[in-house]
């Protein structure tokens, strides 16, 4: 509605869409659901794509100022989808709101928690909090899970800039 009134004001739809699809697209492999045994619902979903989008706006921190003005972009396109699935699941204006700062403070939370275990932190015990919270998961799932995060991550670290900012990672 915002973006009807002030065009000029919002962001633009497709800014970080790219980068964002990117994220979407791992954050659904089949891998995650099946070796990973993350719970196949709403919430496991949600933890694999705050999962990934976290890892990416590490990395896209580390990129200067084309990086911060990306991850932005990045948020904000997450902030947009979320709205709208929530919406699509028949979630109404007034609890709306706040679900969606509850999901985009669970995205910075994960930001945090990556930015330590990429600093030398503990990959396990990230992958736990981040993808699996308070559920039980197995010892091979997670460590299915820890490991490709870290593939993941090693992906994005040898990424150029400019190919981060498109979303065209290998």
């Amino acid at each position: 509605m915002l973006r009807f009134l002030f065009p000029r004001l919002t962001a633009d739809p497709k800014r970080g869409a790219d980068l964002f699809n990117w994220v979407t697209a791992q954050a659904r492999l089949p891998h995650w659901y099946v070796a990973g045994e993350v719970a196949d619902n709403v919430e496991g979903r949600f933890a694999m794509l705050a999962t990934i989008a976290a890892l990416v706006s590490v990395r896209l921190e580390r990129a200067g100022a084309g990086g911060v003005t990306a991850s932005v972009a990045l948020t904000e396109r997450f902030i947009e989808v979320m709205e709208s699935e929530h919406r699509e699941m028949g979630l109404g204006d007034p609890k709306l709101g706040r679900t969606v700062r509850k999901l985009v403070g669970s995205l910075a939370r994960r930001v945090r928690l990556w930015r330590a275990a990429v600093d030398g932190g503990n990959w396990t015990e990230a992958a736990r909090e981040s993808v699996y919270g308070q559920s039980q998961s197995t010892a091979d799932a997670l460590d299915h899970t820890a490991s490709q995060l870290k593939q993941t991550w090693l992906r994005l670290e040898v990424s150029p800039e400019q190919t981060l900012f498109e979303g065209a990672i290998e």
